[in-house]
């Protein structure tokens, strides 16, 4: 029996809605065994971050290098980096393994304010860890940051995703959450050629929190399940609508999503 395993680089959340346990409990939900290298702790629940604690690189290094040495995962995804050494690091550990399905979330701040990625650390994301990705998930202040330029309409998205694309990274999906200009979500792939926009309904809800850590997550779980690219994401864009549309409305501020929705859903079609 072939067991499909993803690993996942990112950081802790104490809430228990995103970071490594969104990460986990998305793995999980979707049949791959989940492993986890921590990069940070984080102090926070639905109402923000506290506090951020980065672990040392050679920490970091060392839980990628562990799982790698014995479990192999068939797919893997960072979330928060935090540092630029961290990045290095985890750069590092990719090429040493050669792992080509590799998911990059481009944690930069945190839905509170609080910020992620240090900005030394942008330019170490776009030149050691972008031209090592299968996938990269930007939400559009993310895309800004990532492509140099302001986004404010579909067009300018499109020309964001190709000069993303310009630093390595076979596909780009820039999600459509922070746009409100329709009552659609529309998120964009742009796959070095061609470009696909996914558009599901939006939901009017504070409960969000976790969605980007969930959504590449079910990307790295299906990949690591022998999907193509494309299949992946759109799985996962059905993943994370379940999951924002079945919000458990736990926490007194931006609770998270619903992770067993998905699998909910399709034992009740059964």
């Amino acid at each position: 029996m072939s067991v499909p395993k993803a690993l996942t680089i990112a950081g802790s959340d104490s809430g228990g809605g995103a970071g490594i346990q969104a990460d986990l409990k998305t793995f999980q939900e979707l049949g791959a065994f989940g492993m986890s290298a921590i990069t940070a702790v984080t102090i926070q629940n639905t109402l923000g971050v506290d506090g951020v604690y980065p672990l040392p690189a050679a920490a970091v290094a060392g839980q990628i290098h562990a799982v790698g040495t014995d479990l192999g995962p068939d797919a893997v995804k960072t979330g928060m980096l935090f540092s630029a050494d961290i990045i290095e690091a985890v750069a590092d550990q990719i090429e040493t393994f050669g792992w080509n399905r590799v998911v990059v979330d481009p944690v930069m701040i945190a839905k509170g304010g609080a910020e992620l990625l240090r900005d030394d650390a942008v330019e170490a994301l776009t030149r050691r860890l972008l031209p090592l990705a299968l996938i990269v998930t930007p939400n559009i202040p993310e895309a800004e940051v990532l492509a140099g330029r302001p986004i404010a309409s579909m067009e300018e998205r499109r020309e964001a995703a190709i000069t993303i694309a310009e630093f390595g990274v076979k596909m780009v999906v820039i999600k459509g959450g922070h746009d409100p200009a329709s009552d659609e979500a529309v998120d964009l792939l742009y796959d070095g050629e061609s470009f696909t926009e996914i558009a599901r309904p939006r939901i009017a809800t504070k409960h969000t929190h976790g969605t980007g850590c969930t959504f590449s997550a079910a990307i790295t779980a299906e990949l690591a399940k022998g999907a193509s690219p494309g299949e992946a994401v759109h799985t996962a864009r059905d993943y994370i609508q379940a999951a924002i549309e079945e919000a458990l409305g736990i926490g007194g501020g931006s609770g998270p999503t619903n992770h067993w929705a998905y699998r909910r859903r399709k034992e009740l079609v059964r």
